[in-house]
């Protein structure tokens, strides 16, 4: 009993003693400083990382089970090394950032294991404060602010800062993410940088020598981690301060179709620092080069005067040469690239204009229009030279009325004829201007509303200076010469001839009797759809004043204020409103004048010239599609109407018109028009029984000629009609689809008749033979007669010496141009009928030999051309340019 009791003592006393084991709490160090480096995971901490407990080393009570971190941001965690001796270590959960964050700072407790296993009873340490610092690597280089840099300086100085260079680098220590060094890489260049990247010149500059240089530079951190990338330096080099326009360009290319550009963008005038009370600027757009000095090729002269409304019954006296116009055969004549013919005249040569070309005699109402381009006379007293000259023919040698220059003096003299008042009336009327003799392209008008002359130049009125008086002239029954280029000299001389020749160039000479030209018409024919204009007038700046000339290739500007002239010679525009315009160079000239504040003597601007590119437009197309080939019977092709040759004609074209108002009122039509007139084109033959197939080419083109569509081939085939003698051949000759049966197989078929009497197939051929003999009878008889018609022909043939030879036959045709009217004259209209009674007696002479051609071509050209306002139509068999 006593050793229970002893026994349950010592047991009470071992549980006493138990629930006291775990008597102290963990010790660490109240604070603990911490280096990692970046991009690893390990903690060097100060002092190290140890928790000690006072009831080691009993069991659990004197372990360390654990470090726990609060807060839950912080990337870090701390593990237990040695529970026994309480070595700990601090650890980066994942890769630390110097960048992103330089310090960490956080609170650490040490955890004992309690007072027995799974860390009951345990105790927790007090809480200590961990600093850690996160060290740099070098893993950045550095990179230029800039992608390149510019400066400029002027020639001849030294600089000590050009510009400066500027590198960063994003590594966070002040060691890895400084510049310490930059460097030219760049050999042989006058420049030098130092550690701040300030770039200097190392000796003077010269313009002349290198207007720019361009050097590489590299960078450096002090970590010496050079930047992956140099960078590009530019320095343009200036001449010394010069006046003078800055900022434009020599060429400036204009697309056809996008409307107004700006010439000068950029451009600024520079003064060089002197003071300007005003400027005067003039901007020139030279366009003498260019055809008529302008651009003019979408339609001629005669389209040009449709579309702008000129009265009818204009006469063209310098027309394109050809059968009916052959005044003009022996004038030189340069095209160029304008659809007018340009006549140049030398001194030599010069054209009579027939009778029946111009009245004798005109009314008190007529117009002479003409473009000329004239240069200064030759010797101080230069002779007259005539351009339009009417006088007598023979035995005198009176002026009627004429247009001459004269020492760069514009002369039209006009003497009327004698009447019941014997007074002075005025006879000649002088201008003196320079375009004259400027030797540039200018349209000349001249409206007589006599006793009143006008003149119009480039659509601007001039009264004459000088008007001189003069009797008239006496009647007689003397014929009067029109002449161009020269004055007709047929009496007192031993010999008619031309005097006072013309030097220089004339197109599109007319004269319209009866009518004069109203100022509208006359602007519209001279008016450039090329030329100078202002971008955003409205706002221009008030004080600046501003002229154009009429043709609006001349723009004068002038103020007072220097930046409201450059904002003004900045919103200079070249238009073009022509949908196809010649491509090619347009000159541009800017010429300046400045007035200085009380100095006598002020700064000299220079002239610029530069160039508007106009490039070249698409390129239209034309095309026309319909059937290839036809097949008519003999008899459609000798009716009176023959056949149509083009009836499922279609034609596409991309030209689009400007101004369809005005086309529909004149020929300039549209593809629709066209396209039914040349379905109403056909064909006949008087003697088709020799016609075996004919071919046509159509071509259609616009403006001129300068585009073409591509080529309709048509093949016409004639179906003839069955001749006797055909007849018999197609008996001798079955055709394959005839079944002929041997004697065999008809026997068979009549195996039960008897031999006496005749089958049905023996009738039938009985009949054949009779119907043949009657067929060669007939087709004998008709080879009889057409060969006595082929020798009648013959006969004709050789008495008549002449023979129709249409192998090479070419048919120009002007389908939109009706010219049924009674004819300019009567002898007009009768050779016309002897030339018709010839080609008749022609095509009775044909033989068949001559004609038959199996690959002849008829080649109908049908340009786009004009309508005239007229009754019928009448088909002009001359062949019409335009």
């Amino acid at each position: 009993m006593l050793r229970t009791a002893v026994l349950a003592l010592l047991a009470l006393g071992l549980s006493a003693s138990r629930t006291k084991v775990n008597k102290h709490k963990p010790w660490i160090e109240t604070s603990y400083h911490g280096v990692i480096t970046e991009n690893t995971d390990v903690v060097l901490l100060d002092p190290p990382l140890v928790a000690l407990d006072k009831d080691a080393p009993v069991p659990y009570a004197g372990e360390i089970c654990a470090f726990n971190i609060q807060g839950l941001e912080s990337p870090f965690e701390a593990v237990v090394l040695n529970g026994t001796s309480g070595e700990g270590q601090l650890r980066a959960r994942g890769l630390v950032d110097c960048e992103s964050q330089k310090e960490y700072t956080f609170i650490i407790q040490a955890h004992d294991c309690g007072s027995g296993p799974g860390g009951a009873e345990g105790k927790k340490s007090h809480k200590a404060a961990v600093h850690i610092q996160v060290n740099d690597v070098n893993e950045f280089a550095p990179v230029f602010r800039e992608s390149e840099y510019r400066a400029a300086v002027t020639e001849g100085k030294i600089y000590d800062n050009i510009l400066q260079v500027e590198a960063t680098d994003q590594d966070c220590s002040p060691q890895y993410s400084q510049i310490c060094n930059y460097q030219i890489t760049s050999a042989r260049t006058p420049f030098a940088i130092d550690r701040n990247g300030n770039i200097r010149n190392t000796e003077k500059l010269s313009y002349d020598r290198q207007q720019q240089y361009e050097i590489q530079v590299t960078a450096w951190d002090c970590g010496q981690k050079r930047a992956l990338r140099s960078v590009s330096v530019r320095i343009d080099v200036k001449p010394v301060c010069k006046p003078g326009w800055q900022g434009w360009n020599k060429r400036v290319d204009y697309e056809p179709g996008t409307g107004s550009k700006q010439l000068f963008p950029k451009m600024h005038l520079e003064t060089c620092g002197g003071p300007l009370s005003s400027a005067r600027t003039t901007v020139e757009l030279q366009t003498g080069h260019i055809g008529k000095g302008c651009d003019r090729e979408t339609y001629s002269e005669k389209s040009l005067q449709k579309l702008c409304g000129a009265s009818s019954g204009s006469t063209d006296l310098l027309p394109a040469p050809s059968a009916a116009t052959n005044w003009t055969a022996s004038l030189v004549t340069d095209s160029g690239r304008d659809s007018e013919l340009i006549f140049t005249f030398d001194g030599r040569q010069a054209a009579k204009i027939p009778d029946w070309v111009v009245p004798q005699n005109l009314t008190d109402h007529f117009t002479i229009a003409t473009w000329m381009k004239h240069g200064p006379s030759h010797g101080l007293r230069a002779e007259k030279e005539t351009l339009l000259c009417n006088s007598d023919k023979t035995e005198m040698n009176r002026h009627h009325y004429s247009l001459y220059v004269h020492n760069c003096r514009l002369v039209f003299l006009l003497r009327r004829d004698f009447t019941q008042v014997d007074t002075f009336r005025p006879a000649e009327f002088h201008w003196k201007l320079e375009q004259i003799c400027d030797k540039e392209w200018h349209y000349y008008v001249i409206n007589v509303e006599f006793p009143v002359v006008t003149l119009y130049v480039d659509g601007v009125t001039y009264d004459p200076y000088l008007v001189t008086d003069d009797w008239p002239i006496h009647p007689s029954q003397i014929d009067v010469q029109l002449t161009v280029g020269a004055c007709w000299q047929g009496g007192e001389v031993k010999k008619p001839r031309f005097t006072q020749y013309f030097r220089g160039s004339l197109a599109g000479l007319t004269i319209r009797p009866g009518k004069i030209e109203s100022q509208k018409v006359i602007s519209c024919l001279q008016a450039c759809k090329e030329g100078l204009d202002i971008n955003s007038l409205e706002s221009l700046d008030k004080s600046i004043k501003f002229h154009f000339n009429p043709a609006q290739s001349i723009l004068v500007m002038e103020g007072e204020d220097l930046e409201n002239m450059n904002a003004a010679v900045r919103k200079v525009s070249y238009i073009n409103s022509r949908q196809f315009p010649t491509p090619g160079a347009r000159r541009l000239r800017i010429s300046t004048s400045v007035q200085c504040f009380g100095e006598d003597t002020c700064i000299t601007i220079p002239d610029i010239d530069a160039v508007v590119m106009v490039l070249q437009p698409s390129e239209p197309r034309i095309t026309i599609s319909g059937a290839e080939r036809l097949t008519r019977p003999e008899s459609d092709f000798g009716a009176a109407g023959g056949i149509a040759l083009f009836q499922d004609l279609h034609i596409i074209s991309t030209v689009t018109r400007a101004d369809a108002a005005a086309a529909r009122q004149t020929g300039v039509d549209s593809m629709s028009s066209y396209e039914q007139v040349i379905r109403q084109v056909r064909y006949y033959h008087r003697r088709p029984a020799h016609l075996t197939e004919r071919r046509f080419r159509l071509t259609c083109s616009e403006l001129n000629g300068r585009y073409t569509s591509n080529e309709l081939n048509l093949e016409v085939s004639v179906l003839h009609g069955s001749e006797p003698g055909e007849h018999v051949g197609h008996a001798i000759a079955p055709p394959q689809y005839m079944q002929v049966r041997r004697p065999s197989v008809v026997h068979d078929l009549y195996a039960g008749h008897s031999s006496a009497v005749p089958s049905a197939a023996t009738v039938v051929i009985v009949m054949c033979i009779a119907a043949l003999v009657v067929v060669v009878v007939l087709g004998i008889y008709r080879i009889h007669l057409t060969h006595q018609q082929e020798i009648r022909l013959e006969e004709t043939a050789k008495e008549a010496g002449t023979s129709w030879d249409d192998s090479a036959l070419t048919i120009t045709v002007n389908p939109m141009e009706n010219l049924q009217e009674p004819r300019a004259e009567e002898e007009a209209g009768s050779d016309e009928e002897d030339e018709d009674e010839e080609d008749e007696e022609e095509d009775d002479e044909i033989t068949s030999a001559e004609s038959d051609y199996s690959e002849e071509e008829v080649d109908i050209q049908l340009p786009k051309v004009e309508r005239q306002s007229r009754k019928g139509q009448n088909w002009d068999k001359a062949r019409i340019s335009y």
